[in-house]
């Protein structure tokens, strides 16, 4: 691994792209430290301590929200409306039509997530305003805010949320790829050192280095899940086309394990969090607190959290992956599963080894955010609730996305890459 870094550096344009990537990555974490002006950030802090929601918030945002810097929403904006887009490509026409139409599809699409991205983040700036100017008991910070204040810090995190999304463009464009996921990555692991401390402070040392051996475990666990495939065989007929003759190779389709990746956990926190949400605007309605607070901890929240993790495993699944255009691709190039007839027969075989595949890799999924709940509950360790398994699997995922492609770049100038 080591020597692939080094042959990285070896390659000018590699290295000037690595380069590039880090200086954005290095502004991006400067701009988690500017305050917006008008803003007391250590009323603000004390609430998000306290509160499991924005708790989670603030990991992705890498402490800017604690801070109530102008980068204070993080890149949740921009997430939230790129998942949105995706599930109206099922029901919109237009948005599926751009889908296939290739680059310039791909350009009306991403205008329409950068507008979207806006209207979230204007809608979650004023929700903020709202919740930190309700009172400490109600989960607030009792912070009074008068008109200009208020227009001042929705546009400072509206440019915020803007300077974010176009910093996450350049890495793509520009630097190594990845950049919104390179982004998220890198806020998780500033909240790293800062966990830790806290965790020596409160917990038994013996019982964080406890966890940070799992943490290893999982990590290894996490690897072995998103580099495992079922790889289908395909086999193309031979045509000749004047002199040259096309086809009669064999390649596969590769259907991941875990194709949705931490996008059912995500779901399924946003479905449980939004009564406890709605609870801190209605502080007097009496059954919605008390709904609120059976869906954020015991047993029952525990169980409705794995259930929801594998019903959001397989919708998005079946959402992303379209087996009927996936056969029709095949009869059309003249491919053919073999031992599998073309048409319908090739549509239910992909579905049903799909299904199969998917199961093992929802069951992972809600282990993998469920065991750190119930050991937080249990312990009460600050790491367990900063670094679950969400934060796990979004950190080794978008690090061996990048290794992935750092490796096409590099057995491209024929180096060895990261993968043996």
């Amino acid at each position: 691994m080591i020597e692939a870094l080094v042959n990285a550096f070896r390659i000018p344009d590699l290295r000037k792209k690595i380069i590039f990537t880090l200086g954005i990555i290095a502004l991006y974490r400067v701009g988690a430290h500017i305050a917006v002006p008008g803003v007391d950030p250590a009323a603000i802090k004390t609430a998000i301590e306290s509160g499991a929601a924005l708790g989670l918030l603030n990991l992705f945002a890498g402490g800017a929200l604690e801070n109530f810097a102008i980068f204070a929403l993080g890149i949740m904006p921009y997430i939230t409306a790129s998942i949105i887009m995706q599930l109206l490509q099922a029901v919109i026409p237009t948005l599926e039509r751009w889908a296939k139409e290739g680059e310039a599809g791909q350009r009306k699409t991403t205008q329409v997530t950068r507008y979207l991205t806006l209207g979230i983040g204007l809608i979650e700036s004023v929700g903020l305003l709202s919740l930190f100017q309700a009172p400490a008991s109600q989960g607030g910070a009792g912070v009074t805010f008068d008109w200009p204040t208020r227009i001042i810090v929705v546009i400072s995190l509206l440019a915020g949320t803007a300077f974010i999304m176009w910093m996450g463009e350049l890495i793509t464009q520009r630097g190594i790829g990845n950049g919104m996921s390179l982004l998220i990555f890198a806020n998780i692991v500033a909240r790293f050192p800062v966990t830790i401390v806290q965790s020596l402070q409160l917990s038994n040392p013996i019982l964080v280095a406890a966890f940070l051996v799992i943490s290893l475990a999982v990590v290894a666990a996490v690897v072995v899940m998103e580099r495992g495939q079922r790889r289908i065989p395909v086999q193309y007929a031979k045509r000749v086309v004047g002199r040259r003759v096309y086809g009669g190779v064999g390649t596969y389709i590769p259907l991941k394990i875990n194709g949705a990746n931490v996008i059912p956990i995500i779901f399924a926190s946003s479905l449980l969090l939004f009564p406890a949400t709605l609870a801190n605007f209605f502080p007097n309605v009496t059954w919605l607190i008390k709904l609120s607070d059976a869906l954020s901890t015991g047993a029952p929240y525990i169980i409705l959290y794995a259930v929801l993790i594998i019903f959001f495993t397989y919708f998005y699944t079946a959402l992303i992956f379209n087996p009927i255009d996936l056969a029709d691709n095949l009869r059309k190039n003249g491919g053919f599963i073999p031992g599998v007839r073309p048409g319908k027969a090739t549509v239910v075989y992909i579905e049903n080894v799909l299904n199969r595949i998917t199961l093992p890799g929802a069951i992972f999924l809600a282990a993998i955010a469920v065991a750190p709940q119930i050991l937080f509950q249990a312990t009460n360790a600050p790491l367990l609730r900063t670094f679950g398994g969400t934060s796990i699997l979004i950190m080794v995922g978008v690090a061996l996305e990048t290794m992935t492609q750092l490796e096409s770049q590099l057995k491209m100038r024929h180096y060895d890459g990261f993968f043996k």
